[in-house]
């Protein structure tokens, strides 16, 4: 083993530069591997986008968000855009053997893929076609299978709690219902947490299927007990029962086409018909994803990294590393690929949140 790669892949999130230089400190200083960044995730791969790291580009990173690689949610070798055809219609291709021959000429030993679920996908794909790879898992959904946490998933807790704790003033001031919408897909981690952590009075998730009813009831029922505001907490896929997901466009180019959005405009203007009151609602969108990690992140993101140019260096591959127990340690990158992890319905935290008079839609 000599040299090794590394890419972030999927949606940015604060600490990837956290885990870049921990890789590439530790390889060099512990291991003497030579790593290589590859930038925009697997578009970089796809192009033959790739260049040297050294201690002097990954100094001073540790506190910035975003990556110095760049990224892409776009990417995936397994379905590259290739061209348009006579009708304007894309046309996709696999170009997994184009990757693999860049691969090659750059003389990369093994890949280390930070990254999401898609991303996790993709590198287990690639170890189907003979490339040694390591994940890292990182995303603010905080979904990824068999791993207690993400790094980033903490910091965006951290800005979702400050911008609820601003609506929560603005509220009171003018008597309003207003609705807060984050990210996190079919997973509710975010919002649960996020929620929790502001005092919201209604939390809506996935995982737990709403009442309209009970949410107008709840919110009157505040009124009626002279609470004149109320702070709805919403995750971007919450649903009605027996409704569908509000989705605010599809990608037809991406892995993951379709991008939830918008379900807390819908369900303002339902509770503002039907319960009379006056609502507002706010989509916190990419600043959630933005920023400088918090510090619990940063030491996560540097214990993955490490950890990541450990398995390097001993030649184990094809794991994803992750956080059981409170300790670190790895699962077979196969036992993550294509999965979510969501909230089970008897986590602690919903029990808590509903004990201290949260709603969560779904009362009889």
């Amino acid at each position: 083993m000599k040299r090794i790669g590394v890419l972030t892949g999927g949606g940015d999130c604060p600490g990837l530069n956290a885990v870049i230089r921990a890789v590439v400190k530790s390889a060099v200083n512990d291991f003497g591997l030579e790593v290589w960044g590859v930038e925009d995730g697997y578009l970089g791969l796809i192009r033959d986008r790739m260049r040297p790291l050294d201690m002097k580009d990954v100094s001073n990173i540790l506190t910035r968000g975003g990556t110095i690689l760049g990224t892409s949610n776009k990417a995936d070798p397994r379905r590259s855009k290739v061209g348009v055809d006579a009708a304007g219609n894309d046309v996709f291709e696999d170009v997994t053997d184009r990757v693999l021959e860049h691969v090659r000429a750059r003389k990369l030993d093994a890949l280390i893929c930070i990254g999401g679920d898609g991303t996790m996908t993709g590198a287990a794909h690639l170890v189907a076609h003979g490339l040694p790879c390591i994940g890292v898992p990182k995303t603010i959904d905080n979904d990824l299978m068999h791993t207690e946490i993400t790094f980033g998933f903490t910091t965006a807790v951290q800005t979702a709690t400050e911008a609820l704790d601003r609506i929560h003033t603005t509220a009171a001031s003018h008597h309003r219902v207003m609705l807060v919408e984050m990210m996190g897909r079919y997973a509710g981690w975010l919002t649960l947490h996020a929620g929790a952590a502001s005092g919201a009075d209604v939390i809506l998730i996935p995982e737990i299927p709403y009442l309209l009813d009970q949410v107008c009831a709840h919110c009157l029922q505040r009124s009626r007990h002279g609470k004149a505001f109320t702070i709805i907490a919403v995750a971007e896929g919450a649903r009605p029962v027996d409704g569908d997901y509000v989705v605010d466009r599809v990608v037809q180019d991406s892995p993951d086409p379709v991008r939830l959005g918008g379900v807390s405009e819908v369900l303002c203007d339902q509770i503002a018909t039907r319960a009379g009151l006056e609502c507002r609602a706010t989509i916190l969108g990419h600043v959630q994803r933005g920023g400088s990690p918090v510090a619990f992140d940063r030491v996560l993101a540097t214990l993955f990294g490490h950890e990541a140019a450990r398995l390097a260096a001993a030649g184990k591959f094809n794991e994803l590393v992750v956080q059981q127990g409170n300790r670190i340690t790895t699962v077979p990158l196969s036992e993550v690929a294509d999965q979510q992890r969501t909230v089970p319905i008897d986590d602690p935290l919903i029990a808590a949140s509903r004990a201290v008079g949260v709603s969560f839609g779904d009362e009889s």
